[in-house]
Parts: structure tokens; C-alpha cells; sequence
């Protein structure tokens, strides 16, 4: 029996990508953990004919992806944080935001979006289902509820002026009770702010990496106005930017409470001319991504063989997708070291590789870094001068620090 597309419902026969089977992403193990069985899931991407969706069949619940320990923390980057401060900035000016409007975002993290709200003493909420990193936000002081959100939650609350949404729009599984929820939640003159990695970008860039069982949906403008309409939101604005390999900022609205900019049909006329709304799209992806694989094996392999010790940097979700689909072992990759406390001490799910804190970099003697969050590449750059750093995607790159 088919899977089912999560927005119209269409039955699932167009395959885009298999990344064969995985662990979920951000499910890092604890050394006790490795005496106990590992759950993977099928990393089979799809596209609906129906309404052209890409998508992943929702293989493992929310509950069971964004666990209570859930290890990603936003402010652990340098870069996400300083671009929120400027998302806060530029959205105080464009809506006239006073100390008596009220900001929500959802899946708000550790706060490190609405800390910059709170500094400039205007009201906010943050929506966010993960036990740890809500207690990250809620010690700075911002209110935090701590539930997965819909048209259910959004009941509850006071309208906003202000809804944003980071990078969760490809985590939800009901796309559609999310986007209802949003409608539901946001004033008749308020905006919504929604980034979300380019489905266009993706393509582009090879960026198969950023495949995991936490995204749902990858998303074009024009998927994303679809989905909007059968809420009653329209979108108003678009912007591009350069985070996370190519992410879009979708301005929404109720419908008829704003004229649409040139930016929208411009986004979605690029979209109809790469075909994404056609299968050609897609043709070659699988072998793109094979390319890559064999590329990065490649340089371990001959690393290995010539005694150059190489380490991993930023235990990224994007980078488990990479190693897992690749098949990378402790035995070509010894190590990866990240800055969050909450991955440090344990291991990667999958490769079972061991997560160790930057400062024991300076012990390990490598000759090379793989930079697994290759989108952070440039802040990497200027942390970690003087050593070779190397990137897999959109094939194998080599870079020197401090340049």
C-alpha cells in the first residue's frame, strides 16, 4: 500500500532519492546505548504528482524524533544567532512592533530568536516541545510552552502580531493542521515569517545531507503558497537567503490584507524554469549524490593509506545523513568534535563515532578537518586557522583556515 501525500492526500509512486536505511539523525547514543539495539527507518524521498510535494513518508512520529534530550541548540552558532538579531531588527521596523504587540515563534529553541525580542522590552511566547532546550530558554527568562503545535494549541492563545517559524515547517508532519495553526494564531493584520531550506537550492547544490527523518517536507514557494491558500493565508513576500545551503523567508498574511511583491512572482517564475513542478527535476539526483559519496570515501581511503590522520568537525544532523550514507566508521573518521555540551561524550547514531568537545582537538594531531556542517563553512574558517579543512557537498572541497 502506498504512502499517502501529507498535503492532498495523492498515493506516493514518484521516487526522488533512497538514502537507504538510517537512524534518526539527532538520536546520538550514550556509550551504554551500543549494548541496545538501533532503530533505522527508510531515507526514501518522494514527489506528489498530485500537488508536488517532496516528501518523506513520516516512518517515525515527532514524539520520537524530538525527544526530551533532544541535542540541537541553536545558539551553539555564532552565525544562526546574529542572523536572528537581524531577522528581530528588520521585522520591529517593517511592522511598527511596540511594547504592546506580542511575538510568537514556533519550535523557538533555546531562545535564541526571542532573547532579541526581550531586549527590546516587546512581549513574546515561545512554542517549543523540547524539554531541554525550552529550560535552555525559559533560564533566560522568555515563556516558553512546552507542546508541538497546531490548530489545537493555537486555540488557546492570544493572537499575535508577529508568528515565526525557523526551519520547522519541514519538521512537521500535519503540514497542514501546522500551517491552520498559524491562521488560526496570527491577528487579521498580522504577518507570519517562515524560513525553510529552498527545495530549488537543494537540487542545485546537491545537497543530499540536509535529508533526515526530522524533515518531513522539502519545500519550494510554490508548494509552500498552496498549502498557505487552503488555510486562507496568502503569500506576501520572499526573500532568499544564504543559510543553510539556500533558505527562503516567506512572508504570510491573510488573505486580501496585502498586495503581493514583485519578489514572489520572481521566486516562483525561477522555480517553473528549473521544473520543479515536473519530474525532469529530479532526474539524476540519486547519481549526483553517489558521485559525492564516492568522492568523499575516496579521500578517507587515501588519507588512511598515507597515515594522515583526519577528524570530523560539527556533529551535525546533515553530517550523520552524510556518514551513515556513505558507511563512514570510527575506523576512517576517529572522531568528531562540536561545541554543544549536550552531544559531547557520546556518539553519533549509525557510524557510533565519538562526539569530543573543540578544545580536544588540540590533543588529536589531525592533519585534516571534515567539516560536516559545510553551510557554516566561512565561521569555521576563522575558528579554526591554520588547519586543512574539507567539505563532501556539493562534492569533495578543500579548504585552509583563517582564509
Amino acid at each position: 500500500m502506498p504512502h499517502l501525500c501529507r498535503h492532498c492526500g495523492t498515493p506516493l509512486s514518484q521516487e526522488v532519492i533512497d538514502l537507504g536505511h538510517q537512524p534518526p539523525s539527532n538520536a546520538y547514543l550514550t556509550p551504554e546505548q551500543l549494548a541496545l539495539p538501533e532503530v533505522t527507518y527508510p531515507l526514501k524521498v518522494f514527489v506528489c504528482t498530485g500537488c508536488w510535494l517532496v516528501q518523506l513518508p513520516a516512518h517515525a512520529s515527532a514524539e520520537e524524533l524530538f525527544t526530551a534530550d533532544y541535542a540541537y541548540f541553536s545558539s551553539t552558532s555564532s552565525s544562526w544567532c546574529a542572523h536572528a538579531e537581524r531577522f528581530v531588527a528588520a521585522a520591529v521596523e517593517r511592522l511598527g512592533l511596540a511594547p504592546q504587540s506580542l511575538v510568537v515563534e514556533l519550535a523557538s529553541n533555546d531562545g535564541y530568536l526571542l532573547q532579541y525580542v526581550q531586549q527590546r522590552g516587546i512581549p513574546c511566547l515561545g512554542i517549543e516541545p523540547t524539554h531541554a532546550t525550552a529550560e535552555a530558554a525559559r533560564a533566560k527568562g522568555i515563556s516558553t510552552i512546552e507542546r508541538f503545535f497546531g490548530v489545537a494549541l493555537a486555540a488557546e492563545l492570544e493572537p499575535a502580531d508577529l508568528v515565526v517559524a525557523n526551519n520547522v515547517l519541514a519538521h512537521v508532519p500535519d503540514i497542514n493542521d501546522f500551517m491552520a495553526g498559524i491562521a488560526r494564531l496570527l491577528k487579521l493584520t498580522g504577518r507570519a515569517s517562515i524560513e525553510f531550506p529552498h527545495l530549488q537550492r537543494l537540487l542545485a547544490g546537491n545537497q543530499f545531507d540536509t535529508i533526515y527523518h526530522e524533515h518531513y517536507s522539502y519545500l519550494s514557494l510554490r508548494a509552500v503558497q498552496r498549502i498557505a491558500a487552503a488555510v486562507g493565508l496568502e503569500v506576501v513576500d520572499v526573500e532568499e537567503l544564504p543559510t543553510h545551503g539556500g533558505s527562503l523567508r516567506v512572508w504570510l498574511a491573510h488573505q486580501g490584507a496585502a498586495e503581493a511583491t514583485a519578489a514572489v512572482a520572481a521566486v516562483l517564475a525561477a522555480e517553473a524554469a528549473a521544473g520543479l513542478e515536473t519530474l525532469a527535476a529530479y532526474a539524476g539526483f540519486q547519481q549526483r549524490a553517489e558521485a559525492a559519496k564516492h568522492g568523499l570515501l575516496e579521500f578517507l581511503l587515501q588519507a588512511k593509506r598515507e597515515g594522515r590522520r583526519v577528524l570530523g568537525y560539527g556533529a551535525a544532523a546533515k553530517g550523520n545523513t552524510l556518514l551513515n550514507y556513505i558507511g563512514i566508521r570510527a575506523d576512517l573518521l576517529p572522531a568528531v568534535a562540536d561545541r554543544a555540551p549536550s552531544k559531547q561524550g557520546k556518539l553519533l547514531p549509525g557510524s557510533h563515532i565519538p562526539v569530543i568537545s573543540p578544545e580536544q582537538l588540540a590533543t588529536e594531531a589531525a592533519d585534516s578537518l571534515l567539516v560536516l556542517p559545510w553551510n557554516l563553512i566561512e565561521e569555521l574558517r576563522q575558528q579554526l586557522p591554520g588547519i586543512e579543512l574539507v567539505t563532501g557537498i556539493p562534492e569533495l572541497r578543500h579548504w585552509r583556515g583563517g582564509h
